[in-house]
């Protein structure tokens, strides 16, 4: 699965992995991919620091990349605090009265907010970037579109390329115009944020729209097969983030949402504001449907959303309340019907993408 950009970059597959985990980054590098290490989780710039030392210590001198979450356009004196006063409380008053009806118990006294999405705040994100810059890594991704252009010019200084999603030709050319090495086509059927149009038709739109730049297709992909026939659209790589979520290197934290992702078939996803007030694919679940009801008092738009919903998070995940459970995954969850390593999926993906091409030769009368 080798292409000009796998080439570049001095990787075996042309197979581009996103994930929170450091060790399923590291597993994904070590397999022939390029790990891509999501930051936004990292509150405290150390504690990315910390995990990018292990990155460092076990990815054996093969490259990786990091995943940031900033605005193209700098937004500076915001505090978190600012951020806080602005949630309404009839929206907090919503989420206290959806814990309650489903037992959700408190955290303990002093217990802090285990999941609380700040990476997308300037500040954060910034020193997030001062800490990676002082690694090599091979490669920048921003889900929010282009990231600033100062970002831009200071990764290309430290030969670092740069990517950014896109959910349409339209954001694709905005991002080449931007400086952009790399566009992520990310379809409708992706976890997390998504636009509305799915990869089959995404993929070759944004290919014609941002030539010769290197575009990943992104969405709906979880075999080698489906690999295939992204590089058959012009894709030179994939960009996959669901299908690591339930490898042995994984840490969800919680059995019950593993089980959960393993039973869940593709039509058991939503694309819901829940979680962080733009349109993101999740497990559809009770919560999902609360903030989707008519009675609800409506999501926030990012960041307040986000900040508002994060401690609820918390305690639904801590305490594995069932019928709230959810994450952010495609509709490839479908196909992740087993828990295995890293390699092992790699392995099925090479597999399947060998078969696809000898089909694709056989047709043609070529095998």
């Amino acid at each position: 699965m080798e292409t000009e950009l796998s080439k570049r970059l001095g990787i075996e597959h042309a197979i581009f992995g996103f994930t929170p985990f450091p060790a399923v980054a590291a597993a994904i590098t070590r397999a022939g991919g390029l790990g891509v290490l999501g930051a936004v989780r990292y509150g405290a710039a150390d504690d990315l620091a910390r995990d990018l030392d292990w990155m460092q210590k076990h990815t054996g001198g093969r490259p990786y990349g990091l995943d940031v979450v900033m605005p193209a356009k700098k937004v500076e004196g915001v505090s978190e605090a600012d951020i806080e006063a602005m949630i309404p409380p009839a929206h907090r008053q919503f989420v206290a009265d959806t814990l309650a009806k489903h037992g959700v118990p408190e955290l303990a006294e002093g217990e802090a907010s285990g999941w609380r999405i700040t990476g997308w705040m300037e500040q954060v994100a910034r020193g997030q970037l001062d800490v990676a810059f002082d690694y090599p890594i091979a490669l920048l991704a921003n889900a929010l579109g282009s990231p600033p252009a100062d970002v831009i010019e200071r990764a290309h200084a430290h030969d670092i390329l740069v990517a950014a999603l896109a959910g349409s030709a339209h954001h694709a050319r905005r991002h080449r115009d931007a400086g952009i090495d790399i566009v992520v086509a990310q379809g409708y059927e992706a976890g997390g944020h998504t636009g509305e149009i799915a990869s089959m038709v995404l993929t070759p739109e944004v290919v014609e729209a941002v030539a010769p730049l290197p575009v990943l297709a992104a969405g709906g992909i979880g075999s080698g097969e489906q690999i295939a026939a992204g590089f058959a659209l012009g894709a030179q790589g994939v960009w996959l983030g669901s299908l690591w979520l339930t490898t042995e290197e994984a840490d969800l934290h919680s059995r019950a949402l593993t089980r959960k992702l393993l039973a869940a078939g593709s039509g058991d996803t939503v694309r819901s504001r829940s979680l962080t007030g733009k349109p993101a694919r999740q497990l559809r679940t009770e919560w999902t449907d609360a903030w989707d009801d008519p009675h609800s008092p409506g999501t926030l738009p990012m960041p307040l959303q986000g900040l508002l919903v994060a401690e609820a998070v918390s305690r639904i995940q801590k305490y594995e309340v069932d019928a709230l459970l959810g994450t952010p995954v495609g509709q490839i969850v479908g196909r992740m019907n087993s828990e295995r390593p890293v390699q092992a999926v790699f392995d099925d993906l090479t597999a399947g993408f060998e078969r696809a091409i000898d089909r694709i030769n056989r047709i043609a009368g070529r095998a």
